[in-house]
């Protein structure tokens, strides 16, 4: 027995050892290969999504959510079985980290290196003046009040919303081709406290290719969510992209909510730049916006101030080194180059 326990260990030592080796070349291709990662994203993450994505798919709940526990039973009853084999489950631990190391590279991590979402949108991205910011945020207060004015339902059905968003996303794949292609839907974490502690939306899991959101937070935040969510499943990882794909998706679905997900998200992004660039301005087209409107930031603010706490700065500190680990320098401050890109969308139109 003892000499086959010896032969599992060297198999799985080797495996990881492979597994790790694989996923470094990767990691190097992506980020030394000039147009590796774009070649990636376009002919082999697409296969992976149409192939793990729809195997994923099949199950009515998140994936990687019901994985995470049973691995979590696993992994403590596996360590009391063998407490005394320190060994054993160090070896078997490694196996675990470098599997899902591979997993993240295949998935995720690569796509951080293809070319940016403007580049195949045709979008001018340059610096813009004060006075183009300004009448961004005017119109898009304007949308938001008409918004208001046509009813939204304060209480979404997650069923119509997760089909919604899968025909929003393949709608702006008609007119943008790099966000065609199958998407699978979108799925709430059955356990939503679990994003709600660490302040998060929605996330995308590497692991089983799925888009999972928080079901929990205020309705108004969950269509751009998901879409945003839906958007890593093109290949699109850099957050301000799939925020602005997220944008383009909800303006662009036939369905009120959306719309109006669309455009009080991005006007809360376009207002907080105009906020630094012009305060006088800012504190006028606020006075503009509707109690309804209003309304619902204020219980946004209220909800995610419920969680704040240490648990949401360490999230927030681990999110920031995942970022800069993946070559977004400005860390979670990506986020707002959001405005950027709806200036430009906006002077493509």
């Amino acid at each position: 027995m003892g000499g086959k326990s010896r032969n599992q260990d060297r198999t799985i030592i080797a495996a990881s050892a492979l597994m790790f080796a694989a996923s470094s070349l990767f990691q190097i291709l992506a980020r030394k290969v000039p147009g590796f990662g774009d070649w990636y994203a376009r002919r082999i993450y697409r296969f992976m999504v149409g192939s793990i994505g729809r195997l994923s798919g099949v199950f009515p709940f998140a994936l990687v959510e019901a994985c995470t526990y049973l691995l979590i039973l696993y992994a403590v009853f596996y360590v009391f079985v063998h407490r005394k084999e320190r060994k054993k489950i160090l070896i078997r631990a490694v196996f675990l980290v470098t599997g899902l190391f591979l997993l993240f590279t295949l998935n995720c991590g690569i796509n951080y290196y293809r070319k940016p979402f403007s580049s195949y949108s045709g979008l001018d991205m340059r610096k813009s003046s004060v006075e183009e910011l300004e009448r961004l945020c005017r119109k898009l207060t304007e949308d938001v009040n008409r918004m208001c004015g046509e009813g939204i339902a304060k209480e979404i059905d997650l069923k119509s919303l997760e089909k919604e968003s899968v025909k929003a996303m393949k709608g702006l794949g008609e007119a943008y081709p790099e966000l065609a292609g199958y998407y699978p839907t979108p799925k709430p974490l059955l356990w939503s406290y679990f994003f709600s502690a660490q302040q998060l939306c929605g996330q995308y899991s590497p692991f089983t290719v799925e888009a999972t959101y928080n079901r929990s937070m205020p309705d108004y935040n969950i269509p751009h969510t998901v879409c945003h969510e839906l958007s890593h499943l093109r290949g699109f990882m850099r957050e301000d992209e799939a925020n602005f794909i997220g944008y383009l998706a909800c303006i662009g679905s036939e369905a009120d909510a959306f719309r109006y997900s669309g455009y009080l998200t991005g006007w809360v992004y376009a207002t907080n730049a105009l906020a630094k660039a012009d305060w006088e301005a800012y504190a006028e087209i606020c006075g503009q916006l509707r109690e309804k409107a209003w309304d619902d930031l204020t219980n946004n603010n209220e909800f995610w101030g419920k969680y704040e706490g240490k648990t949401a700065e360490v999230s927030n500190r681990m999110n920031d080194t995942y970022l800069k680990f993946n070559s977004q320098s400005d860390g979670v401050n990506s986020y707002g180059r959001m405005v950027d890109l709806m200036l430009a969308y906006e002077r493509l139109k």
